[in-house]
């Protein structure tokens, strides 16, 4: 039985339309919510991306529309490159997604609009995490975004809820 297991990650690994570490580059074509996007490659192949690193508010959450409006904005109309980390349950490619050299979640935790998703913090190399930390750290002490709301109801609680 753990011979066929071992098959079946194996024949996974060789029919995914991507490989961990791999970067892709194109055009974001959808912004679904504040850290979910769907990008068209140079082959014009749709990807459907998550940002790792954060959670960003449920769309009918507060501040959810504002996670989702300021990302489109970042990336609309721009090229963009999506650096592959993982594989998620729901089949999407979990990475880092940078315009002109900015970390776009990173961003959206400076602007207080994602909180930094501590439960995968293992999964971010060591200066990485300290970064998103801090950036949250700083988010919150002024009040900026969701912090301005006296008791923001983080989107992992939201959607154990709803």
């Amino acid at each position: 039985m753990l011979r066929l297991a071992g098959w079946f990650w194996l024949l996974a690994l060789a029919v995914a339309p991507w490989a961990w570490g791999e970067t892709l580059e194109g055009h974001v074509v959808c912004v679904s919510d504040g850290d979910s996007v769907v990008l068209i490659d140079a082959a014009q192949q749709e990807h459907t991306l998550r940002l790792a690193g954060i959670d960003a508010p449920e769309r009918s959450q507060p501040f959810g529309a504002a996670a989702r409006l300021v990302l489109a904005q970042a990336v609309q109309g721009r090229p963009v490159r999506f650096e592959i980390q993982k594989q998620d349950r729901y089949g999407r490619a979990v990475g880092r997604l940078v315009v002109d050299d900015t970390d776009v979640a990173l961003s959206l935790v400076e602007q207080g609009l994602a909180w930094h998703y501590t439960r995968y913090a293992h999964e971010q190399p060591e200066p990485e995490r300290r970064r998103y930390a801090a950036a949250e750290l700083k988010a919150r002490q002024a009040g900026r975004g969701l912090w301005s709301d006296p008791n923001p109801v983080p989107p992992w609680e939201w959607r154990a809820r709803h």
